[in-house]
């Protein structure tokens, strides 16, 4: 199985320091609809795992981010792609949970749901945090440099991540 990873908020939407709170707040970044749509044609699975702390602050519902979930489906489906398993960390930052990026929790649960080891999987993310949890469980950590990813180029990257302009410079390389 030629599996991938992928963050979602930064790397398939924009992202907002106010959180992504509804179907219309959720808007793609150029490219990614299509890179997903793709990668599913040519035979990979695209799982999501994202942070959802917005959640437990109150700011929106389980039922609008399903919502967004469904937009990005319908989206793919569109172009006659698939979107694989998304998972979701509904927690804040001071909970303490297993799921929470940079925790690897919902890339194990990926695995698990796919029976499929993570070693050298690309994990693709635009934070600090999505890299670290790439590196926990012996994942390829992949840079964006949407969303987030530019702030973090300025951090010291773990060792072996690889580094893209967006998710359509990814899908652009694994499909060639």
């Amino acid at each position: 199985m030629k599996l991938l990873i992928l963050d979602r908020d930064g790397v398939i939407n924009q992202d907002s320091d106010a959180y992504i709170k509804s179907v219309e707040e959720w808007i793609p970044i150029p490219g990614s609809i299509d890179a997903i749509a793709a990668l599913s044609r040519a035979g990979w699975t695209v799982a999501v795992a994202t942070n959802q702390s917005g959640l437990a602050r109150g700011y929106y519902h389980l039922a609008a981010l399903e919502a967004m979930h469904r937009r990005l489906e319908a989206l793919v489906a569109e172009q006659d792609g698939e979107v694989g398993l998304i998972v979701h960390c509904p927690h804040g930052p001071d909970e303490g949970c297993a799921c929470r990026k940079p925790r690897p929790g919902m890339l194990l649960q990926i695995a698990a749901h796919y029976d499929q080891p993570l070693a050298g999987i690309w994990f693709v993310g635009d934070s600090r945090g999505d890299l670290e949890a790439a590196v926990a469980v012996d994942c390829q950590p992949v840079l964006v440099k949407t969303g987030k990813g530019q702030r973090t180029l300025d951090q010291r990257l773990p060792e072996g991540t690889l580094v893209f302009d967006d998710l359509a410079a990814v899908a652009a390389h694994l499909l060639h």
